[in-house]
């Protein structure tokens, strides 16, 4: 059994990258995971118990609704008492000060009316008279007593009986028994006389309030560890719908504590780690390259912090139902743009992370992970937009279809099927439908050329192969042969078909600036290159590369496509000049950069196998017979000459790539080049 190479070279600012972009990564999700690891999941009286089996994890009471526990407070509070302090010594002195300052104001008063006002004054100090009523106001009732506080003795007395300075003051006034002083009355100053002598105590009050409020029971009953609360498909009663509550209330107080909350926050951190690290060690063992183009790697993580952090926030507010969001997206887009081993690993650990936030974690990554694949799978080639159509339909019916079996297999009963989830299913491919115009996005900000765009730029209308096809026939019929051979290899050997059939259109539009020095343009023997120096006729030959990259940034071609146009010729020579001006000059030190290609030499399988089967398209016009031998002859010249060269040293293709990508060539220019079998002539009679 073959191992797995962990033998990887990497620099110290390699590993130092990597460490930081997966810590960065981690760090970024682990801050918008939920903090409180409290259950997400809605109680509704009277509706079925679609979640697992709820059973309690700790000891805690069963608490009373709080309509209930209000009711039972303004009914205890009926027996509240407010503090007042008594001044006995108070209405002693107002009488006598009453008394004194009368008589020598009005002298001329007889004593049976200020003995007739001070007896009733002396009564209205023993009912009482408070300095505020408000403490007697609870809610919406009225206290029926108050407790005065004589010395160290609290009495209790009618609520009713006590006035205010003012009640007292109408009270005199309106007195039968001094109807006929009320003249006289009028023109004292009596409400002088009329202080409280019973002051609210404010706290001795609230802490009997506070008491009172205290006496009423929170809970009716006790739920032990272990027990069952509810079971998954049973209808949520009046009372069950109490005591799950109650437990919501219990874990929400529980996890307050700063201890659960380091506890939380490092947990998610080792888990989130985990998988991040075990992804960056795949990626560095199996896709090493993604890293070597460091936009590659950052559109893979990204695309997972965004996929997670949505869901962060859709879990920590309670919004709609987390299958809202289309997790599938991210590995289409993976898959568009990379492979397909990559995007399922993506999924899983996008779908493994949210799986922690949520209550029903089996049922999430059972529908998750069967849409990610069936979009995975769906979408081998992105080659037209229907195909994002047909790829959410499948998705979202992959997803409809695990939900329903996995509703089936945990409950049972076909009939409390919760139609809402399936409402949101088809929102979220309605949704990934939708991400076309954040897939072109993606594109162009991480510089990826997807299979859409790359059939797009081989329309033959486009501007620069419709120039090439008016001012450069010889080279547009080159380019398309070229591109059908290299299409051809791409799918023997594990390439881009698409992305080498486009490249190889463009690959020599730099020779539209001056078609007429290249021998596949011209016609009639004659050639310009008989005016020109052999120097003069590489350097136009070569120019053709570097005018091929200034009219690829003129018309905006991406990066992938001027890559293939710098390196089809990679750092090789313009043999047929060189060797000539080499014969003639025997004894000269020759400046090869003259007679040599900018380069660089392919860094890609698709540019290798472009190089390969340009050499070899543009050969095969000059073979003067094309029978099988000169054939493979003419190929495994060209390509062995390529290879010890050096032309493929910095590319990822192998010896046996080489080889079939050789078979490949010689099979399909022995078709191109077949010879037709020649007719006999019929024989006359007598003749």
């Amino acid at each position: 059994m073959k191992g797995i190479n962990f033998k990887i070279e990497l620099t110290w600012q390699d590993i130092a990258k990597r460490i930081a972009l997966m810590l960065g990564t981690v760090l970024f999700i682990v801050w918008f995971m939920p903090r409180d690891n409290k259950p997400s999941f809605k109680v509704e009286m009277d509706k079925v118990w679609r979640h697992n089996d709820l059973i309690a994890q700790f000891d805690f009471p069963v608490y009373k609704s709080d309509s209930v526990i209000q009711q039972e407070r303004r009914q205890v509070l009926k027996d509240y008492e407010p503090y007042y302090i008594y001044d006995k010594e108070k209405g002693q002195q107002m009488e006598h000060l009453f008394i004194t300052e009368i008589r020598q104001k009005q002298p001329g008063l007889s004593g049976s009316f200020i003995n007739a006002v001070s007896s009733r004054i002396r009564v209205l100090y023993k009912q009482g008279i408070v300095d505020t009523k408000k403490p007697m106001k609870v809610a919406e009732d009225t206290v029926r007593a108050i407790r005065r506080i004589d010395d160290k003795e609290a009495t209790s007395i009618d609520a009713g009986s006590v006035l205010t300075p003012v009640e007292a003051y109408e009270r005199l006034r309106l007195d039968p028994g001094l109807m006929y002083y009320h003249e006289a009355i009028s023109k004292m100053d009596i409400n002088n006389y009329l202080v409280p002598n019973l002051t609210y105590d404010k706290s001795r009050s609230e802490e009997s309030m506070e008491d009172l409020v205290a006496s009423v029971p929170l809970a009716i009953g006790v739920v032990q560890r272990g027990q069952k609360i509810v079971s998954r498909g049973d209808l949520v009663d009046e009372h069950t719908f109490q005591i799950i509550t109650s437990y919501l209330k219990e874990i929400e107080l529980r996890h307050k504590s700063e201890s659960t909350f380091n506890s939380t926050v490092v947990g998610e951190l080792l888990f989130v780690t985990l998988l991040i690290g075990a992804f960056t060690i795949y990626l560095s063992i199996y896709r090493r390259d993604y890293f070597e183009r460091i936009r590659s790697a950052m559109m893979i993580y990204a695309l997972i912090v965004l996929a997670t952090v949505d869901a962060s926030l859709l879990v920590e507010h309670n919004l709609f139902h987390v299958f809202l969001l289309p997790f599938a997206i991210v590995p289409i887009f993976i898959r568009v743009f990379m492979d397909s081993r990559t995007a399922f690993m993506a999924h899983v650990v996008v779908v493994l992370i949210c799986a922690t936030m949520l209550q029903r974690p089996l049922e999430f990554i059972s529908v998750e992970i069967a849409a990610g694949l069936a979009a995975i799978f769906s979408l081998r080639e992105l080659s037209s937009r229907s195909q994002l159509f047909w790829t959410a339909i499948i998705t979202s019916s992959v997803a409809m279809l695990a939900n329903l079996a996995v509703f089936m297999i945990r409950s049972g009963n076909i009939e409390r099927i919760e139609h809402t989830e399936y409402v949101f299913l088809v929102l979220s491919g309605i949704i990934l439908f939708c991400c076309y115009p954040l897939l072109y996005l993606i594109e162009k900000f991480f510089g990826f050329t997807s299979d859409i765009t790359l059939i797009e730029l081989s329309d033959m209308n486009k501007d620069l192969l419709r120039r090439m096809s008016e001012v450069a026939p010889g080279t547009f019929q080159h380019s398309i042969q070229v591109g059908n051979l290299a299409a051809e290899i791409a799918r023997k050997i594990g390439g881009n078909p698409q992305l080498v059939r486009t490249a190889a259109l463009y690959h020599d539009i730099g020779k539209t600036q001056n078609p007429i020095y290249f021998t596949e343009n011209q016609s009639g023997g004659i050639s310009p290159h008989d005016q020109l120096s052999y120097i003069e006729s590489a350097q136009m030959i070569i120019s053709h590369v570097t005018e091929g990259l200034k009219l690829a940034n003129q018309h905006n071609l991406p990066n992938q496509i001027r890559d293939f146009i710098a390196t089809h010729h990679g750092l090789g020579k313009a043999k047929y000049f060189y060797i000539k001006y080499k014969n003639e000059h025997p004894d000269e030190d020759i400046d090869e950069l003259l007679f040599t290609y900018p380069g660089p030499n392919p860094f890609t399988k698709e540019q290798a196998i472009l190089m390969m089967a340009d050499a070899v398209e543009a050969a095969s016009r000059s073979l003067p017979d094309y029978t099988e031998q000169s054939i493979r002859t003419l190929v495994n010249k060209i390509v062995n000459s390529m290879v010890e060269e050096g032309y493929f040293r910095e590319c990822p293709i192998t010896f046996r790539d080489i080889a079939y990508a050789q078979t490949v060539m010689i099979e399909k220019l022995k078709t191109i080049y077949h010879t037709r079998i020649s007719y006999p002539e019929e024989k006359k009679n007598g003749a």
